[in-house]
């Protein structure tokens, strides 16, 4: 019986981090990935819905990118300007032009006003710019 109860609730636990919630994520690249410049980053979303600027439904927003800073608290504006990149059309992907160097890159969720929904609704990930394409 004890092993019947330990793999229920080994199930549950599994069931429910397999169906998180809501998140973001970076589909490309991955983390710790060396690229050339431009390059392409794609941003994966699960448990919201992509929704343009403006669009305040609840549960819904569009993809930030901040290059070399970190997630922003529930209800604070991401900035606007060249390293926090605004996808307020409701874009999932971008081509990034940078020079060579390490870099930090930050995928903030926030709703129709730029307003983040927190750390939680964030994932970062380094990338080591190494050249650029001819």
């Amino acid at each position: 019986m004890k092993i019947t109860a330990l793999l229920s609730t080994l199930a549950l636990s599994f069931a429910s981090h397999a169906f998180a919630s809501e998140q973001v994520l970076f589909l490309e690249p991955a983390d710790g990935q060396e690229v050339s410049s431009p390059f392409k980053v794609r941003f994966g979303l699960e448990g919201m819905k992509i929704a343009p600027l403006g669009d305040m439904t609840p549960g819904t927003g569009h993809h930030h990118l901040i290059i070399n800073g970190k997630a922003l608290t529930k209800g604070e504006s991401v900035p606007v300007n060249e390293t926090n990149l605004h996808f307020g059309k409701g874009q999932t992907e971008t081509e990034l032009k940078l020079p060579p160097g390490d870099y930090t890159l930050t995928l903030q969720f926030g709703n129709g006003a730029h307003q983040s929904y927190g750390p939680e609704m964030s994932r970062t990930i380094k990338v080591r710019v190494i050249g650029t394409l001819k």
